[in-house]
């Protein structure tokens, strides 16, 4: 049943085979680099596109019963490194890209939340909200998406709560610091009819901003999966090379995307052959430190802080990527 739900529901291979039947009826040889390269392109782009929408509607119903100040609210229950649980937990229903989040970090850290857990927040809403769950499910199993949504709460929560401990917080600009936020604003009531048309209006919104990134994510996926040789891949990112983690995460923090622009790359790199550790770790580079973010959220933050915030997050995301080369075996 397990695989059933993981093959034909989630990943969709009745799609793939239905491609297959199509491209071939138009006299398109699959079996050939540009046939497979156009069966990757059209089978990912449709699969991707439909479980987006369908997520993002779900996500963001859900969404609606946590606005700003309800979040607040619910954190200032909390103390501790339970706070800084909560608050990577609620990045879990926020916004699909580190972008959209920083606004929100802003807003929760202006109406005084303490700062390790508006950073738990600001680390898990790119990183592991509930649509890489299913997306990873898709693609990889339930065993290796439950493993990194777990490891990127875990990195949220032990992130946040060091710089808690360094007390930083005369690092933040000034105008955060002093700033009247309107998170303390009372949002009205909604009713079923009204949080289904917020999640609609989110489906076509976010899906206007992800959909280049998902054609980018996707033709990238399609010439690793069809033209670059498996020896190169396996060299660079295989285990021959013991610097493929450090590498794939330097090389993706400079990268914007989301989730649904990574997946396909990381689907095409482990075909060929490169290690799942080493693939998860640029995944979470691209989704949590991509350059835009960093930028903006340089103008809330002290460049000592920005500095710290990254290599936590680098360091944090390195050691999962050699953990889980170290135990591929328990998930391939």
């Amino acid at each position: 049943m397990g695989k059933l739900i993981q093959d034909q529901i989630l990943g969709m291979k009745w799609l793939n085979v239905l491609i297959d039947k199509g491209l071939s009826a138009l006299g398109l040889d699959t079996a050939t680099r540009w046939g497979g390269s156009v069966q990757f392109f059209l089978y990912d782009v449709i699969k991707i596109t439909i479980l987006l929408c369908l997520l993002i509607f779900i996500i963001s119903y859900i969404q609606s019963f946590f606005p700003p100040e309800r979040s607040k609210r619910i954190l200032g229950r909390f103390h501790g490194i339970g706070a800084n649980i909560i608050g990577a937990l609620l990045g879990t229903v926020t916004p699909f890209c580190s972008c959209s989040s920083i606004p929100i970090f802003m807003g929760f850290t202006s109406a005084g939340l303490p700062l390790g857990v508006t950073f738990s927040f600001l680390i898990s809403s790119p990183m592991v909200d509930l649509g890489s769950l299913v997306l990873l499910m898709s693609i990889f199993g339930i065993k290796i998406a439950i493993a990194y949504v777990v490891l990127g709460l875990v990195i949220a929560v032990l992130g946040g709560t060091l710089i808690e401990k360094l007390h930083m917080e005369g690092y933040v600009e000034d105008f955060i610091r002093n700033a009247n936020s309107s998170v303390n604003i009372e949002a009205p009531d909604l009713t079923v009819k009204d949080r289904v048309i917020y999640a609609k209006d989110q489906v076509v919104s976010t899906f206007k901003k992800v959909f280049p990134y998902i054609l980018i994510g996707v033709g990238v996926g399609a010439v690793i999966h069809n033209w670059i040789p498996e020896s190169w891949v396996e060299a660079v990112l295989g285990s021959r090379n013991p610097f493929g983690v450090v590498l794939a995460t330097l090389v993706g923090v400079p990268m914007y995307a989301d989730i649904f622009g990574t997946i396909p790359v990381a689907e095409a790199l482990l075909t060929k052959g490169a290690l799942l550790g080493t693939i998860l770790s640029f995944m979470m580079a691209v989704t949590t430190l991509s350059l835009p973010s960093l930028i903006m959220l340089r103008k809330a933050i002290k460049p000592r802080l920005l500095s710290t915030f990254i290599a936590i997050c680098i360091v944090g995301i390195i050691l999962v990527g050699y953990g889980f080369n170290a135990f591929q075996y328990i998930f391939i």
